[in-house]
């Protein structure tokens, strides 16, 4: 992936951020009409009512326009997103294949050696216990009980 491609990304997604943010407020400004409406409406108050609900329309005029650009943004968004995730998926599933050969050729390769390594030590126990049951030439002759160092 580019420098370019990800500068172009974290410039959506500071977008995006920014007008989720943008959105946030506007949602809580129109809670906040809805509560003084709400008040207006209990209170009987007509006139306070009708200006709460100009500044409803407005408030959702102006989240719908916003949530125009969002959703223009997120398509934008997927449009550089998905071929990464599909080649990063593809990818993935090539390493986990090479990985399970090498995985069952290594199975293979331990089990040739540890069987080698079986054939050595049953070869090793055979050459010890033929040079133990061997007997040194010197056995019989006899052992000297005395030393001569007055010479």
């Amino acid at each position: 992936m580019s420098e370019g491609e990800l500068a172009q990304r974290a410039a959506i997604l500071s977008q995006l951020k920014d007008l989720l943010n943008q959105q946030i407020k506007l949602f809580r400004k129109f809670l906040s009409a809805l509560e003084k409406q709400h008040t207006a409406i209990e209170a009987g108050i007509e006139e306070n009512i009708l200006a709460y609900i100009e500044i409803e329309e407005q408030i959702v005029a102006d989240i719908l326009s916003i949530q125009k650009v969002i959703d223009s943004l997120e398509d934008m968004y997927r449009a550089t997103v998905p071929d990464d995730i599909s080649t990063l998926k593809s990818a993935l599933e090539n390493l986990k294949n090479q990985a399970m050969v090498q995985s069952e050729h290594n199975k293979g390769l331990i089990s040739a050696r540890m069987t080698d390594i079986g054939g050595d030590i049953d070869s090793l126990k055979n050459n010890l216990l033929a040079i133990a049951t061997r007997r040194s030439m010197y056995h019989n002759a006899g052992t000297a009980l005395l030393v001569d160092i007055e010479g």
